[in-house]
């Protein structure tokens, strides 16, 4: 009997999430083909579906410590954003939505002209910056250059905090993996959802 086309998208779903949790693919594109080839088929599931299934297999495989983890990283992410307050920080990323894995690390972004002054501040306030950089990607023709920094909280939490220019704070920005919109969260939304929520997860169903 055939397998009808719902379920093999599952299957390469799963495959490809799975490939991308042990390490095997680092790019959904590539995990998607790769487990397509490998059941015979050339349905791709989106990304969406494997990342679905992506958070699935890291609830499965962590267990509770999982849960245990995310708080802790959220709570580290506060400290940071409190730091950064007057830059209008939001936490992006799988510990804004909850979907940590293995090996995730804290993603804040901030807004302002001075990415330099952002380090310094970070250093000032004892925070360990191991690197920073600019990089610069063209999505749909359009450049766009950020500021990196990379560190290392309290808790040996590896975070990166991209700085943007003032200009792009009220931009609107889609997800390439869940395709909604990168809301994120404001220190005060993270405060408020550590009290009544700390695990709650933004994705779309």
């Amino acid at each position: 009997m055939n397998t009808k086309p719902a379920d093999l998208r599952c299957k390469i779903a799963r495959e490809a999430a799975t490939l991308l949790y042990f390490g095997a693919e680092k790019e959904y594109k590539q995990a998607k083909l790769k487990a397509a080839r490998t059941l015979g088929s050339h349905f791709l599931p989106t990304n969406l579906e494997v990342a679905l299934e992506l958070d699935s297999i890291a609830e499965e495989t962590e267990g509770a410590a999982r849960k245990e983890r995310l708080v802790q990283m959220r709570l580290e992410a506060l400290k940071i954003m409190k730091i950064l307050e007057a830059y209008k920080p939001l936490l992006i990323g799988s510990v804004w939505r909850g979907t940590i894995r293995r090996g995730s690390d804290i993603d804040i972004a901030v807004y302002h002209d001075s990415p330099s002054e952002i380090a310094n501040l970070l250093k000032a306030k004892g925070v360990d910056v191991s690197k920073t950089e600019w990089t610069t990607v063209t999505k749909k023709g359009k450049t766009e250059s950020s500021f990196h920094i990379y560190t290392e909280t309290l808790k040996k939490q590896r975070m990166e905090i991209v700085v943007r220019s003032p200009e792009e704070t009220s931009r609107k920005r889609k997800c390439e993996i869940f395709g909604d919109e990168i809301k994120g969260l404001s220190p005060r939304e993270l405060e408020k959802l550590l009290k009544e929520n700390p695990t709650q997860k933004f994705i779309p169903f």
